[in-house]
């Protein structure tokens, strides 16, 4: 049956990715996005689909649409974005919550929030599982962010318990992929376009720091799988890849990848910046029968074809 899908964020990093999913799967999709983080560049191929629409809104303001599924994934992403504008960030994922939660409500539509591995912070729990409550700083740098995630969580969950509302909350791990902006501060973005560019590649700290790095195609998968799990079940449920890389080793991959000569250096580790990342991936293997099955090596070669073309290199 073809559904009417709001993407928020829509024409982001993974909502571009969303929503050519949903339509290749014959869908309508409404994308939703203020353009702030996102870019056209990311949706222009969809616009010839006579299913596909764009709605430029900033989601800190009431939408009023008739649809049968939300994902929410409007929100800076990316460190340098969400710190630039650090209230505006909280306000997108507080506000925003509420305001889809209650078109959700209105129109008794199931919604999905994109959460992240960052409601975790600087785990002492390593791998982190779904009932570890995280270990975040309330008042640093990333806490916008960070605690803006966990409230729409509790936004979220709180509209379930009150209102029955069908809620699904996928908390994201890193993910990587063509069109990513080259300017988001992201560490694979950021090592592609130095070495590409034939600049020093910046490690902070001394890159023994660890991350899990999920492919695009792969997490998508993964949000359909999960928006189609049977009433009740809400999550939270970490979607990422399990296996855990070194910073300084996906520094190393990229180099030899590109045939860059660039070199390493090292500067101080951010505030905050969580030495470990890896996510327990056991609920998402049992309920959707879903793991990551693109590697590392291939995942990057793509993402470096697609940084190629973007730069001209």
């Amino acid at each position: 049956m073809r559904k009417r899908i709001l993407v928020t964020g829509g024409s982001g990093f993974l909502g571009s990715h969303l929503c050519e999913r949903l339509l290749a799967q014959g869908h309508e999709v409404l994308c939703a996005d203020n353009f702030y983080t996102g870019r056209k560049e990311n949706i222009v191929h969809l616009l010839a689909d006579p299913y596909f629409e764009v709605l430029r809104h900033d989601i800190t303001f009431p939408l009023y649409v008739e649809v049968d599924e939300i994902y929410n994934l409007a929100c800076p992403a990316s460190p340098i974005h969400y710190q630039f504008d650090p209230v505006q960030t909280t306000k997108t994922s507080v506000h925003g919550a509420i305001n889809m939660l209650g078109l959700a409500k209105r129109v008794k539509a199931r919604i999905l929030q994109a959460s992240t591995s960052e409601v975790y912070g600087d785990p002492t729990v390593h791998p982190q599982t779904e009932d570890y409550w995280g270990n975040v700083n309330p008042h640093g740098l990333r806490a916008c962010y960070d605690e803006g995630k966990r409230c729409a969580e509790t936004l979220f969950f709180d509209y379930h318990r009150q209102h029955g509302l069908d809620i699904k909350v996928a908390r994201i791990f890193n993910t990587f992929g063509p069109r990513m902006a080259a300017n988001d501060g992201r560490v694979v973005s950021n090592f592609i376009v130095q070495a590409l560019r034939g600049e020093p590649i910046t490690v902070y700290g001394d890159g023994s720091q660890t991350r899990s790095f999920c492919y695009v195609d792969d997490l998508i998968e993964a949000l359909i799988r999960f928006m189609g799990t049977e009433k009740g079940f809400t999550g939270p449920m970490n979607l990422g890849n399990p296996t855990e890389f070194t910073i300084l080793d996906l520094a190393q991959r990229v180099v030899e990848l590109t045939g860059a000569k660039s070199k390493i250096i090292y500067l101080p580790l951010p505030e905050n910046d969580p030495m470990q990342r890896r996510p327990d991936i056991s609920l998402a293997r049992k309920t959707l029968d879903w793991e990551p099955k693109i590697p590392l090596e291939q995942g990057l070669a793509e993402t470096v074809e697609y940084f190629r073309k973007m730069l001209g290199s």
